[in-house]
């Protein structure tokens, strides 16, 4: 375990386990602010793997906790090729899911001679058309009853931008709003990221130490575009060409949906597209999990012929 200070205030949590003589791989959480999860470990052979896992600024372990300030795409990005260095890797293998994805393809496109290859699962691009499908009007239409939930919490003058009425509450003095709010934000996430009801998913996002952090860093990157220029992963994939790697992604995904995956894909054809029927979003869905296993094993047999 350590612990890497970065830009004040912030301070990483990070850990190591595995082989650390095997191939260096970083699981890049979603959310944002999701953080890290010990099961997050399952995807790797640890005979085959140096597993690094690491909190994202105010998510999990990190410190300050849910903290906003010096909180964006291009500090995080930042921050990945400080862990590179901090751990003397020169290359290594990026795995994310969600807005790990999104991540992911940030870093790889800004320090692609540092990625040997990515896993990357339930795309999500973060184009303004994805965050109104899931935050303003799309999802609504699949989950009507999980959606009553999620829009009662706002007023009615207020909902024709559920986004910024969330963010204003998940950043107001008030601490029981923001309580409140991260809870109704995290809650309608977590009950549409899996096929089928899962209670081992919802009860971690209903956590209120994971729904803080959530909630707020998620509505602070989303009202600000994800801190990305328009369509600049997509136009920026290029760069990005000739590292191999694996899109999975589920069939019914309701929190981003599978166009996410066939547009990167187009842009970034080296990677393999693997559609995963009968599941959503989560990597806990037993089809992503068994997706994801094989992928990284298909990996390590193709970066040991490498």
């Amino acid at each position: 375990m350590h612990r890497l200070a970065v830009d004040p205030p912030h301070e990483l949590y990070l850990e190591e386990s595995g082989n650390l003589d095997g191939i260096p791989v970083l699981f890049v959480h979603g959310g944002p602010g999701a953080g890290c999860q010990p099961a997050n470990r399952c995807f790797f052979d640890p005979q085959d793997y140096r597993i690094i896992l690491f909190d994202q600024r105010g998510a999990g372990h990190s410190t300050p906790h849910a903290e906003l300030g010096a909180n964006d795409t291009q500090a995080l990005v930042g921050d990945i090729e400080r862990i590179r260095e901090f751990l003397g890797i020169e290359k290594w293998v990026l795995f994310g899911g969600s807005w790990g994805s999104t991540l992911s393809l940030a870093y790889a496109e800004a320090h692609p001679q540092r990625v040997r290859a990515m896993i990357l699962r339930g795309i999500f691009l973060c184009r303004p058309e994805d965050l109104a499908w899931f935050y303003q009007h799309g999802a609504s239409r699949v989950f009507p009853d999980y959606w009553r939930d999620y829009a009662e919490h706002i007023p009615a003058a207020e909902r024709g931008d559920f986004m910024r009425a969330y963010h204003r509450r998940l950043t107001g003095s008030n601490e029981i709003a923001r309580m409140s709010a991260a809870k109704a934000w995290s809650l309608w996430e977590a009950q549409c990221a899996t096929l089928r009801p899962n209670h081992e998913v919802i009860g971690h996002f209903s956590d209120p130490h994971v729904a803080l952090a959530l909630a707020r860093i998620e509505a602070h990157y989303f009202v600000n575009d994800a801190f990305l220029a328009p369509d600049q992963l997509l136009r920026e994939a290029y760069r990005i060409a000739d590292i191999p790697g694996f899109i999975i992604h589920g069939r019914y995904d309701m929190v981003c949906p599978v166009d996410n995956a066939f547009a990167l894909h187009a842009a970034w054809p080296k990677a393999e597209l693997r559609i995963i029927r009968d599941a959503g979003h989560s990597a806990a869905e037993p089809g992503i999990t068994d997706a994801l296993v094989r992928a990284a094993r298909d990996v390590a047999t193709l970066l040991a012929d490498d």
